[in-house]
C-alpha cells in the first residue's frame, strides 16, 4: 500500500468525525466479520435487507478486503450502518463483473436465480478496472436524517477505504433520487444505467446509477481533510 496516507492520519481524521457524531448521540463502531453485521442488521427493525454482496452465506469477503460500520444512540439502538468492500478486477472490470452476477454472489451458478439480471450501461463502469473500492448499504433511521450524519459517515468511509486499499476507484450504486436530491457530494462523477438489477430470491428490483471517484480523486479528497470541519449548524452549535 505504498500510495496510501499515513494511517495516523486517517486515524485521527475519523476520530474527529466520531467525536462530532458522539455529540449527536450516536457512536460509531467498526468491524470486519460480516456475519456479525449481518446479525446486527437482520436485528434493525426498519432496516430493509442487507444486499447480497455483503452477506457471507452469498458472497465471500476475504480477510482484509471488507468493513463495516456501525451507529449506535444513546440507548444502544441501532442508528445506522454502512459497508465497503474491495474487488479485485485486474482481468475484468466493474461493468462485466456486475452482468456476470459475481459483484453479488461467489457463485452466481449456486446462489443466483434464473430469472436473476444485471445490466450495466454505464459507459465508465466498463474503465473500472484493477483495486475497485465498493461502498454501499448506507443507512440512516428516520429521525436522525437530514442532520448531516449520512455524510459523516461517508467521509470516515472514503478514509477508511483508501488507508486499507488505495483503490484505483471507489464507487457505489445509488437509487436516481439521491443523485437529483445531491445526496453524491462525497463523489465527483454519476451517471446513469449503473445497474438494471433483478435478483428475484432477494426481492430486488431498481434502475441504479453509478457514482464514483478515481483513486487520484480520492487520495486528493484525504489529503486535503481539514481538522476544522464545515458541519450542518446543528453539530455546530454543540461545539460551542
Amino acid at each position: 500500500m505504498t500510495h496510501a496516507l499515513n494511517p495516523l492520519q486517517v486515524s485521527r481524521f475519523v476520530q474527529l468525525h466520531d467525536d462530532v457524531a458522539a455529540h449527536d448521540g450516536v457512536k460509531l463502531f467498526m468491524g470486519f466479520d460480516f456475519h456479525e453485521y449481518v446479525s446486527i442488521t437482520r436485528a434493525t427493525p426498519t432496516k430493509g435487507p442487507t444486499f447480497p454482496n455483503f452477506r457471507p452465506n452469498r458472497s465471500l469477503i476475504k480477510s482484509g478486503q471488507g468493513y463495516w460500520i456501525i451507529g449506535v444512540d444513546r440507548n444502544n439502538e441501532v442508528a445506522l450502518s454502512d459497508a465497503a468492500r474491495l474487488y479485485e478486477l485486474s482481468q475484468s472490470n466493474f461493468a462485466e463483473y456486475l452482468e456476470s452476477l459475481k459483484a453479488f454472489y461467489s457463485h452466481p451458478a449456486i446462489h443466483a436465480h434464473p430469472q436473476d439480471r444485471c445490466a450495466c450501461t454505464a459507459p465508465n463502469a466498463k474503465k473500472m478496472t484493477g483495486k475497485v473500492a465498493y461502498t454501499g448499504d448506507l443507512w440512516v433511521r428516520g429521525d436522525l436524517r437530514g442532520g448531516g450524519i449520512a455524510q459523516i459517515v461517508e467521509r470516515i468511509a472514503h478514509r477508511v477505504a483508501f488507508a486499507m486499499w488505495a483503490p484505483d476507484f471507489l464507487c457505489a450504486l445509488v437509487a436516481r433520487w439521491r443523485v437529483d436530491k445531491g445526496n453524491v457530494a462525497q463523489y465527483r462523477h454519476h451517471e446513469p444505467g449503473g445497474a438494471m438489477l433483478q435478483l428475484i430470491e432477494e426481492d430486488i428490483l431498481g434502475d441504479y446509477w453509478l457514482i464514483w471517484l478515481t483513486g487520484a480523486e480520492l487520495r486528493s479528497q484525504v489529503e486535503h481533510m481539514r481538522t476544522e470541519l464545515i458541519l450542518p449548524s446543528r453539530f455546530r452549535q454543540h461545539n460551542r
